[in-house]
């Protein structure tokens, strides 16, 4: 692996996250508090690995991938792009706003944090595989 696979790897990391996430909450609705936690921590984790290899990749990488294509697929693009990065910003602390109750016992606090927080962290995660479907698959970069 070098360092060109890590826009797949994220990716995938990505979607892992979406997955936990819906399981967990899934998981919380059913009443399984025990497995809501496990999922929960598993999403952390791996939004925490997506995190490492993003910042890995974007401080060892020359050059930024660009979105070379016109009309509405570049409209659409950036439409994700700029909603995207700034939630993507206030998830951290929104997510320790939500877990730190959690770990404390104060549940109603985790609650009331995780209906703002559940939705941010599935628009992140969701829209950081269509980022990298637009720009690496589906709108393959023109060689330069």
């Amino acid at each position: 692996m070098n360092i060109q696979d890590l826009p797949l790897v994220n990716a995938s990391l990505n979607g892992t996250s979406a997955v936990l996430i819906m399981l967990g909450m899934l998981a919380i609705k059913m009443g399984q508090r025990e497995w809501h936690r496990k999922l929960m921590l598993g999403a952390i984790g791996v939004s925490a690995c997506f995190l490492s290899c993003y910042l890995y990749y974007h401080f060892n990488v020359g050059t930024v991938t660009r979105f070379t294509h016109g009309g509405m697929a570049r409209n659409v693009y950036y439409f994700i792009l700029l909603t995207h990065i700034p939630l993507a910003i206030l998830l951290l602390p929104l997510l320790a706003l939500t877990v730190v109750p959690a770990m404390k016992g104060d549940f109603e606090k985790h609650k009331r944090y995780s209906k703002i927080a559940m939705p941010v962290w599935m628009y992140v995660s969701v829209t950081g595989v269509l980022v990298y479907l637009m720009l690496y698959v589906w709108y393959k970069p023109s060689a330069v």
